[in-house]
């Protein structure tokens, strides 16, 4: 689990398809688990806002191999891609999910859930190999995931809960700023200092 982060972003669309007379329906969820170039605050320090961004390119080297699907990132598999009751696309909005839910019984229930509207959140769990930080506009930009694990259900709303490893990440950047700021201030009382210094002798 260390390094794995998990972010929260995007609503489902919901999907029922009939598999034909005397045999069980076919229940899908659908929608983005991820969304590209949109900046989301993340963390709040200091009255600064904190954000974070996905790269368009940040699924190309991605190992997506065996992903889960799952509720809060935790209990019973509902669909995987193993089995191909998971299927995962990237396109110039995100990353898309789309799901097969009457696989299992927990499944079923949870259809219920976001088709009655109790859950309409997506997340995902994932490891980071590269990121960039602009510090002028406090913005962290994930240049590319090294594995997706999972895409969830979930019932909190988008970034209530941060993983450890994000806020470590931005409490570090606060500390940075901070003290650059601390040292900027000091050199601007040194140098008034010595030009109070020098009108003084003059």
């Amino acid at each position: 689990m260390k390094d794995r982060e998990v972010r929260k972003f995007a609503h489902f669309d919901i999907r029922s398809a009939d598999a034909g007379e005397g045999e069980q329906d076919e229940l899908y969820v659908e929608g983005y688990a991820a969304t590209f170039d949109e900046p989301t605050v993340l963390f709040e320090f200091d009255g600064v806002e904190y954000k974070e961004q996905l790269d368009d390119k940040a699924f190309a080297e991605a190992d997506m191999s065996d992903v889960i699907f799952n509720y809060n990132h935790a209990g019973k598999v509902m669909a995987r891609t193993r089995n191909q009751t998971l299927q995962l696309s990237v396109d110039d909005k995100g990353l898309h999910v789309r799901a097969r839910l009457d696989g299992t019984e927990e499944g079923r229930k949870l259809y219920e859930e976001i088709n009655g509207g109790y859950i309409d959140r997506m997340s995902f769990a994932f490891t980071v190999s590269e990121s960039s930080y602009d510090r002028e506009n406090h913005t962290r930009t994930i240049r590319k995931v090294k594995k997706l694990y999972d895409v969830s259900a979930v019932d909190i709303p988008a970034y209530d809960t941060t993983s450890l490893s994000a806020r470590s990440f931005f409490e570090a950047e606060a500390e940075k700023e901070k003290k650059a700021l601390a040292r900027a201030k000091k050199r601007d009382e040194v140098k008034r200092n010595i030009l109070k210094a020098i009108a003084k002798s003059n």
